[in-house]
C-alpha cells in the first residue's frame, strides 16, 4: 500500500493550488481527480465558467511559480469596477485609489487549473492519479485508507477535501453543513461584443437578481444573469439569437450590442460546513464553504484557504492535528464574515418596497462618496487586507 502525508481529493482550481503548494514544501503528497481538463490552445473558443482573481489570488499563484504560465495562456486584466441600481447612485471603485496597475484579472477556470497541473511534473514527491474516483475511507487514529474505484487502496496522514460543493470527502467524515437554497439560479452567458475589450467590470441591481458584465480579451465579455429558477429555465430554452434578444431588452445600455455564443446556468446555494477539520480529514474552497457568487469572491475564498493552510504547515515540523485546528480558527470567521456581508447585500436588493429602495440607493450614493472607508473595503475585496 502506498503511502503519503497529504491526500488531496480533488484536483480543480483550489485543490491543485493545494497540492502544489505542498508538494513545494516537500511533502510526499497524492491528488486525485477524476477528470483531466482540456489542453490550451490560443484558437480556443473561451469557456463559460470564468473568475474574477483578486490581487491576493494573483499573489498566491505567482508564488507558487504558475501565474506566469496562466497570464501567457489567457487573461483580462479590469482596473474599474462599478455597481449601481439607480443610475444616478453609482458607486464606483478603480485600481488608481490604491496605486495598482489592476484590480484583479478576468480568467477562465480552465486556465487556472491547466497552469498549476503544468507545474506537478516539476515535483516527483507529487503524484497526480487522473482519473480516478474515491470510494470510501477507512478512518484510523493516526492515517487514513482511501479505497479507490480500480481497487487501489492508499494511505495517508491527512486527508484534504477539495472536492467541491457536494464533498464526498465531507460526507465520510460526517461533516454536517448549514445551508440553504437562495431560490435563484445563475446563468453564465459568453457573448461577442460590438465594443472593444473594456477595463471595468459591473453590475446592475434589478428586483429579481443582479445582472453583471465580465470584461474577456478582444471583443468579448462574460455576461451573469441571475433570476428566479422558472425564468432562467425559460431564458436557457431561447435560441442564441433569442436570448440575445432578450439581453438587450433587459441588460444596461452600457452593454451595447452582442451575440450570443454559449451559455449555461446552475442553482445558487450557500452552505457552510459545521467544521473544517474531523477524522483527519480537513476541508478547503467550496467542500468548506460556498457563497453567493454576486461579489466573485467564491474562488478568491479557495485561495485564501490554500495561502492560510500552507503558512500554517510551513511553520510546523510535523502534521499534528493542532496545525490544521489553526487554520480552520483562521479562516472560519473571515469566510463567514463573507457569506454574512453577501447575505446581506443579497437580501437588501431583493426587497422591492419604496422606502428600501431609498434608502439602499441613498447608501450607494455615499458609498461612493465616503473616502477611507471605501478604500478599505476595495481593499478587503481585492483580498490586500
Amino acid at each position: 500500500m502506498e503511502t503519503y502525508q497529504v491526500a488531496v481529493v480533488g484536483g480543480g482550481m483550489v485543490g491543485a493550488a493545494l497540492a502544489l503548494g505542498l508538494a513545494q514544501q516537500g511533502k510526499k503528497v497524492v491528488l486525485l481527480e477524476s477528470h483531466q481538463p482540456q489542453p490550451f490552445a490560443a484558437t480556443q473558443p473561451m469557456d463559460v465558467r470564468v473568475s474574477a482573481i483578486s490581487m491576493a489570488s494573483v499573489k498566491l499563484l505567482e508564488s507558487l511559480g504558475v501565474w506566469s504560465q496562466i497570464e501567457s495562456m489567457r487573461v483580462c486584466p479590469y482596473r474599474r469596477l462599478e455597481t449601481w441600481e439607480s443610475a444616478a447612485c453609482r458607486t464606483c471603485f478603480d485600481a488608481d485609489a490604491l496605486g495598482l496597475a489592476q484590480l484583479g484579472y478576468m480568467v477562465e477556470n480552465r486556465i487556472i487549473q491547466l497552469g498549476l497541473w503544468q507545474a506537478f511534473q516539476q515535483h516527483p514527491n507529487l503524484t497526480l492519479q487522473c482519473p480516478t474516483r474515491l470510494k470510501h475511507i477507512d478512518f484510523g487514529e493516526q492515517s487514513n485508507d482511501l479505497h479507490l474505484d480500480d481497487g487501489q487502496v492508499i494511505q495517508a496522514q491527512w486527508v484534504v477535501g477539495a472536492d467541491g460543493a457536494h464533498s464526498q470527502v465531507r460526507d465520510f467524515a460526517q461533516i454536517g453543513v448549514t445551508a440553504w437554497d437562495y431560490r435563484q439560479h445563475c446563468m453564465l452567458i459568453h457573448v461577442k461584443t460590438a465594443l472593444p475589450q473594456q477595463d471595468v467590470t459591473w453590475q446592475r441591481f434589478y428586483p429579481t437578481g443582479p445582472r453583471s458584465f465580465l470584461p474577456l480579451n478582444g471583443h468579448q465579455a462574460s455576461l451573469v444573469w441571475y433570476d428566479t429558477p422558472q425564468r432562467i429555465r425559460q431564458l436557457s430554452q431561447l435560441s442564441a439569437t433569442q436570448l440575445a434578444q432578450e439581453i438587450q431588452m433587459h441588460f444596461p445600455e452600457e452593454l451595447g450590442e452582442i451575440e450570443v455564443v454559449q451559455h449555461g446556468s446552475f442553482a445558487l446555494t450557500r452552505r457552510h460546513a459545521q467544521q473544517y477539520v474531523a477524522k483527519r480529514c480537513v476541508l478547503i474552497g467550496d467542500a468548506a464553504h460556498t457563497i453567493h457568487p454576486l461579489a466573485g469572491q467564491g474562488v478568491n475564498l479557495g485561495f485564501k484557504d490554500v495561502a492560510c493552510l500552507l503558512k500554517q504547515i510551513s511553520e510546523s515540523s510535523t502534521l499534528e492535528e493542532s496545525v490544521f485546528v489553526r487554520y480552520e480558527q483562521r479562516r472560519r470567521p473571515d469566510n463567514l464574515l463573507m457569506q454574512t456581508g453577501m447575505d446581506i447585500f443579497y437580501k437588501a436588493f431583493s426587497n422591492s418596497h419604496t422606502p428600501v429602495k431609498i434608502v439602499r440607493n441613498a447608501a450607494l450614493k455615499l458609498a461612493n462618496h465616503s473616502g477611507i472607508l471605501k478604500k478599505q473595503v476595495l481593499r478587503y475585496a481585492i483580498g490586500l487586507s
